[in-house]
């Protein structure tokens, strides 16, 4: 078989958050034999496929191997009376190989297909969604996700995975592996912060401290936790909806560059 292209290390994510529950971690591990990949690691069922997908194609600078893993993961064999569960995880895999032009057929084999129309589509979308965001001064961290590879069908990659770069900003700052709520409430509590947005010493300072946790509580949830369960495909995020969402990512981003990193407890007075 000829050469097959890298899928980029954003898609590959996507993907293998997308298909984590098409396999138990006992299944996985003897696909991995089968496909003859080497695991380098991960806790979770996506960052085993993860870290494992993402060397493989690297040593092989091709995507030959990787392809065939997916294809072996949702081989209809392993689906024979969850044909729903089988279009759906090779809708979401699908959704990712169309932007460097393949396809899995409904055989789990992998076919070429013209990526040309979908490049172009998103490319302009990319352009216009980043102008109209420039004229509103949105945060630099927001604005990279305005390609074309995240706006091949809608909005909805743009905002997942801007929304995820703000979880991953507060846990670079503070070190704390932790994700959605638990992260939140580790960083931003009253008593103890790691993330400090003032000096937390009066009511107002509090209150305000507490109102950035539940927003941030909020965007996570709104964002990231509802969609994990879903087809990627089946939930369209709007250019209106897309709009005012990453100008709320844009804000919790300067918030968040803006807070200071604190290495003890605080003690808040006045309470």
């Amino acid at each position: 078989m000829a050469a097959l292209p890298q899928l980029p290390e954003s898609s590959l994510e996507t993907t293998c958050r997308d298909v984590a529950d098409a396999a138990t971690h006992k299944e996985l591990g003897r696909l991995f034999s089968q496909c003859g990949i080497e695991e380098c690691g991960g806790t979770p069922k996506w960052e085993r496929m993860l870290f494992a997908l993402s060397t493989r194609q690297k040593r092989d600078s091709c995507g030959n191997n990787v392809i065939a893993f997916l294809c072996a993961l949702i081989h209809p064999s392993r689906f024979a009376d969850r044909i729903s569960e089988f279009e759906a995880f090779r809708a979401s895999i699908n959704y990712q190989l169309a932007f460097i032009g393949l396809s899995i057929n409904e055989k789990a084999q992998p076919v070429p297909i013209s990526a040309a129309s979908i490049i172009s589509e998103a490319q302009e979308r990319a352009n216009e969604l980043r102008s109209e965001l420039q004229h509103r001064a949105v945060h630099p961290d927001v604005l990279a996700f305005c390609s074309a590879e995240l706006l091949q069908d809608n909005y909805f990659h743009c905002v997942l995975e801007a929304t995820k770069s703000a979880a991953q900003k507060i846990r670079d700052r503070t070190g704390i592996e932790a994700d959605g709520s638990g992260l939140v409430d580790q960083v931003f509590p009253i008593n103890s912060p790691r993330l400090a947005l003032n000096t937390l010493q009066t009511a107002s300072e509090q209150s305000e401290q507490k109102g950035f946790a539940h927003l941030l509580k909020g965007v996570f949830g709104t964002f990231r936790n509802v969609t994990a369960h879903s087809p990627r495909i089946h939930w369209a995020v709007n250019r209106t909806d897309a709009m005012d969402a990453l100008t709320m990512l844009s804000y919790i981003h300067r918030r968040l560059d803006e807070a200071v990193l604190v290495p003890g407890p605080v003690s808040p007075q006045g309470v």
